[in-house]
């Protein structure tokens, strides 16, 4: 803690009540490792008190429920405008550069970074781009510290088995394009996208992704704030990271 997290914690404690921030106190305890599943175990911050379930229903959130049902109702025009992307707009990918690698075979672009909506995404891809704006940053879903984006995956890539930083943001998958042979593995379990549908999961749990098919693999992944934290928590720890962040030179 420093004195600018000391100064954000005082003021959300301020507005919401001295509890408020109850378990992210607990969390930063020092050498603190929580209740967390032996899967949970390489990420870097548990918050506690939140579920512990790896694969969650896409519908079983009502804060989280209108986003899904549009992304499934706007799939045929977010793979059109994907596939024209891929195919006339490359340069608007990237490799994508995870915290712990950077991917040449897992191609990224972006709608959500920084703390904001990427302006470009408009153009590039339009509905995607109006979904995650009206169903996600305009509700404060989307959690901003992280991201959303199309994920790419070329045939014969894999993402190797790892844990994400924290628990307290959960991933959506839009299943945009998928082949024959891809798979998302979570907590052991082993599922494939169904395209068109939405898979949602804890990934502070341990995953894996492959794509053994002959074609790229496309999901759209937006990172949102996980339903059970608490409208005070989450603008401690958008301060909280934010601090750290800049701390590391990072921002």
């Amino acid at each position: 803690m420093t004195p600018e997290t000391d100064a954000a914690f005082d003021a959300i404690r301020a507005e919401f009540g001295p509890d408020s921030l109850a378990r992210v106190e607990e969390m930063l305890k020092p050498g603190r490792e929580g209740d967390r599943h032996p899967l949970q175990k390489g990420a870097k911050w548990i918050l506690p008190g939140l579920s512990q379930i790896a694969w969650h229903d896409p519908y079983g959130h009502p804060e989280l429920a209108p986003l899904v049902k549009e992304l499934e109702t706007q799939h045929g025009a977010i793979k059109k405008e994907l596939t024209e992307a891929w195919t006339r707009r490359r340069d608007a990918f990237s490799d994508y550069e995870h915290y712990l690698t950077r991917q040449h075979n897992w191609q990224a672009l972006y709608l959500y970074r920084d703390g904001g909506i990427v302006p470009e995404s408009a153009v590039t891809a339009p509905t995607a781009h109006r979904v995650l704006k009206e169903f996600a940053v305009d509700t404060r879903t989307i959690c901003p510290l992280l991201e959303s984006h199309f994920s790419t995956l070329l045939p014969g890539a894999a993402v190797a088995p790892h844990c994400d930083l924290w628990n307290f943001s959960i991933n959506l998958h839009l299943a945009v394009d998928i082949p024959e042979g891809c798979s998302l593995t979570v907590a052991g379990e082993t599922r494939s996208w169904e395209e068109g549908r939405c898979l949602l999961f804890d990934y502070s749990f341990q995953h894996e992704a492959r794509n053994d098919g002959d074609r790229p693999r496309t999901c759209l992944l937006v990172d949102l704030w996980h339903p059970e934290t608490t409208p005070p928590e989450r603008l401690a720890l958008v301060a909280l990271i934010t601090e750290v962040r800049r701390l590391m030179g990072e921002m």
